[in-house]
């Protein structure tokens, strides 16, 4: 069949690890060809090739745009071709339209494909900035780093609650310094044994806080001296301990040697110092916006828009007579949307903008959470306004006044 025959074919690609699923569909609906590619160049180059003799435009679709779709976003972007993004969401709920409760890859594919026909609102995938994937990277193991810091401590906080229960009470173990003190100390007779003296000493050979030293050696030896009674299972459940102290000791180096990297990769962003500009934002925070934003506001027309995304926007919930109802989004970025209400919630700290229209909507009589999400909104509308003018936050400019009236 000859390519001006079929002038435009929509490619619905099901994305996977080891393997694709490609569906090919002309304007009227029908199925061109369908197949399994594997997750290679070659492969993918030949799939190309082949839909581009099917017809003399191709525009193409996927489900994903993970780390399992990078080698085929980028051969499609290599090659010059349109590719859009459709939800995971959105198929799973398209693939209710077609007859048959069977689930396949092939099925997918073709929903994907049909979507894709039938929609022109989808979200256009381009080619990602070097050092918005580096960012991406970063902050995911962050959050892998953070995890297992948080199922650690509270681990290691179960474990002292069943030999010394003083003794968990007593120290934050999201310290560093307490943390040193159960590397060398678990059980009320090894601390009484030690003294006050001894516990200050081995502090101070392992790097606790200086300051801190005198007040922790004598609360720990308070709680030693508080419990006489030795509890079940408590030498092999102090060695855990320890054990585990020593691994949290190193992962808390881990975690800062990654934020240090974090903040000096975010920084060499060009949008980087607007960003850390407007109080609330950190470069934790702002790395974790450029990354749920792709690195710059191409897909967000408005302020509105982003924060929609954002999930920041009421929806309707209007039928017959009954209007004006609003309800919770159910379908946005969670990711952006914690951001900003992280930042929302750390610009309180200082006294400001964000401040001042925090307390208005306090007297307003909306609660706490109510508050910080509105002046969550409206960081959105700030941030978007910052970078689109390209300049930092200063709380005279003309903007900030408005954000806080």
């Amino acid at each position: 069949m000859r390519v001006t025959d079929r002038p435009l074919v929509w490619v619905g690609v099901d994305v996977g690890k080891a393997t694709h699923h490609a569906c090919v569909m002309d304007p009227a609906g029908k199925v061109v060809f369908s197949q399994k590619v594997a997750n290679d160049q070659a492969a993918i180059e030949q799939l190309v090739a082949r839909a581009g003799q099917a017809a003399s435009e191709v525009r193409w679709a996927i489900d994903l745009t993970s780390n399992a779709a990078a080698l085929l976003v980028a051969v499609l972007i290599a090659t010059g071709q349109q590719v859009v993004y459709v939800p995971g969401r959105v198929v799973n709920r398209m693939t209710g339209v077609f007859r048959g409760e069977a689930k396949s890859d092939a099925k997918d594919a073709r929903v994907i494909a049909e979507t894709a026909r039938m929609r022109t609102d989808l979200t256009p995938v381009t080619a990602t900035d070097d050092l918005v994937v580096e960012l991406t990277r970063l902050t995911a193991h962050r959050e892998d780093l953070m995890a297992d810091w948080i199922r650690g401590v509270n681990r290691l906080r179960d474990l002292l609650t069943g030999i010394f229960p003083a003794l968990e009470r007593a120290f934050d173990y999201s310290t560093r310094s307490a943390l040193v003190l159960v590397t060398g100390f678990q059980t009320p007779q090894a601390i009484r044994a030690a003294g006050e003296s001894g516990v200050a000493a081995y502090l101070h050979e392992h790097g606790a806080w200086a300051q801190g030293i005198p007040a922790m050696a004598a609360d720990a030896l308070a709680a030693a001296h508080a419990q006489t009674v030795r509890l079940p299972g408590e030498a092999t459940t102090a060695m855990l301990i320890a054990g585990l102290a020593r691994r949290l000791l190193a992962l808390d180096r881990q975690i800062k040697d990654t934020d240090k990297l974090l903040t000096s990769q975010f920084r060499e962003h060009p949008q980087a110092g607007i960003i850390e500009s407007l109080p609330g934002f950190g470069p934790i925070l702002g790395a974790e916006f450029l990354v749920a934003t792709g690195g710059n506001l191409a897909a967000f027309a408005t302020s509105g828009r982003l924060a929609s995304y954002a999930g920041l926007v009421p929806v309707p919930q209007d039928s017959g007579r009954v209007t004006g109802n609003l309800r919770r989004p159910k379908r946005y970025n969670r990711r952006l949307r914690r951001v900003f209400y992280m930042a929302a919630l750390s610009s309180l700290k200082v006294t400001g903008p964000s401040r001042t229209f925090y307390d208005r909507k306090r007297s307003e009589r909306l609660i706490h959470t109510q508050a910080l999400l509105a002046l969550a909104r409206r960081l959105v509308d700030v941030l978007w306004a910052l970078l689109r003018d390209g300049r930092t936050f200063t709380p005279t400019a003309p903007h900030t006044a408005t954000a806080a009236a």
